[in-house]
């Protein structure tokens, strides 16, 4: 009585269209953006804003990348990018305490847009 009468199968959520590795890469740049004016400030407030802008968009960074890391990529991406994991593993530390949010330094912004780079050159390579 209570059992389906049709099986779908689907490989995500939505269609695969909704993933992009973009959105990860616009929010870092908002962190190194952020990271840069709070340099170039000598306002206290100001300063206060930036860092706590920031540590949000650091966050939204990671979840960004872990929406691909666990509901886009598939078994079959990270045999064939067997160094998938420990990319988005780097990544999302980049992002993290020990990262962006734990420093004003905009050379780990660099460090983590570059990783962010390299996670779209695999991301489009499995669109193709």
């Amino acid at each position: 009585m209570f059992s389906p009468k049709i099986t779908v199968h689907a490989h995500c959520d939505l269609p695969c269209g909704i993933y992009d590795p973009a959105q990860a890469k616009i929010e870092a740049q908002s962190v190194k953006a952020c990271m840069e004016k709070y340099a170039a400030s000598s306002d206290p407030d100001f300063k206060a804003r930036a860092v706590a802008i920031k540590e949000d968009r650091s966050n939204m960074v990671k979840e960004h990348l872990w929406v691909l890391w666990t509901d886009y990529f598939k078994p079959n991406h990270f045999e064939a990018h067997p160094t998938l994991h420990a990319l988005f593993n780097d990544a999302t530390k980049l992002a993290g305490a020990a990262g962006t949010k734990g420093t004003n330094d905009v050379a780990v912004a660099d460090k983590l847009l570059g990783k962010i780079d390299e996670i779209a050159e695999i991301f489009w390579a499995t669109k193709k």
